[in-house]
């Protein structure tokens, strides 16, 4: 991006999040990792039962609920009916994908005591990677049809877009993949290892906390990750969006606020 074009984007920033924000709970970002950690935690634990399963599964997805609800783009009005839409579809998919990933597990031949359990460890990545983007597209689908504002270089609004509403979600999605990549993939790999440690062998009463830690780490690990893969900021070709859209601006470019 030329000087000129990068410092045009940099004062339109401040009109279109005041623009798309809307009003937010600013605490939802800051403690997504306090709440996360634990269940992730969780989530992880070996021997999950039918009733464990849909008991993490639902916290985790009402928190991903909470907090995609929370930053999406809000220039336009959301009903409340959208955020328990989004719940019930993410925590149906994530339920649904863990329970039969779990029953084809159980029935499988050929695997030991122990490479079962370690493969039933990685189950809540699959589960959650798809129920989060289900959760995106449940909780945002209106932004398909009704378009996200876009801003030209200048601050002024040029109009709304449903071609830059699709490659916000298309982007959110992505990013809601790439999260639990190494929150759910890293820690079993780290804990087989770890759980062979003498010191873990006698003292079993270690492991919980010790896998705590690994999590919060991963977690360290995954969301500036995650974020940095798209600015929240996002510009766009006018030649890529509606007629009306490029007819209405002399810009090249215009901005949109994809969320988080």
């Amino acid at each position: 991006m030329q000087h000129g074009s990068y410092v045009a984007a940099k004062s339109v920033r401040p009109r279109l999040r005041r623009l798309s924000e809307g009003k937010r709970n600013c605490c939802v970002s800051k403690c997504y990792i306090p709440f996360g950690t634990p269940v992730v935690v969780g989530l992880l634990l070996p021997n999950q039962t039918l009733a464990s399963t849909i008991f993490w599964q639902s916290l985790n997805q009402s928190h991903n609920a909470c907090v995609n609800f929370c930053n999406r783009n809000a220039s336009k009005p959301a009903p409340a009916s959208r955020f328990v839409l989004g719940f019930l579809g993410a925590v149906t998919s994530a339920v649904s994908i863990a329970v039969g990933l779990n029953l084809l597990l159980q029935k499988a031949n050929g695997f030991s005591p122990t490479s079962r359990l370690l493969v039933q460890r990685f189950i809540p990545f699959p589960a959650v990677a798809s129920a989060n983007v289900c959760n995106v597209l449940l909780m945002r689908h209106s932004e398909l049809s009704e378009g996200i504002s876009v801003l030209d270089d200048h601050g002024n609004l040029v109009g709304t877009s449903r071609v830059a509403a699709r490659h916000a979600l298309m982007e959110t999605a992505l990013t809601r993949v790439v999260l639990p990549m190494p929150i759910l993939l890293l820690p079993p790999l780290i804990m087989s290892m770890l759980e062979k440690l003498p010191v873990l062998q006698r003292q079993r009463r270690l492991v919980l906390p010790v896998h705590s830690l690994v999590c919060l780490a991963a977690f360290g690990l995954a969301l500036p990750l995650a974020i940095s893969l798209f600015p929240q900021m996002s510009q766009i070709s006018v030649n890529r969006l509606e007629p009306e859209i490029a007819m209405a601006t002399d810009g090249l470019m215009v901005t949109y606020n994809k969320g988080l």
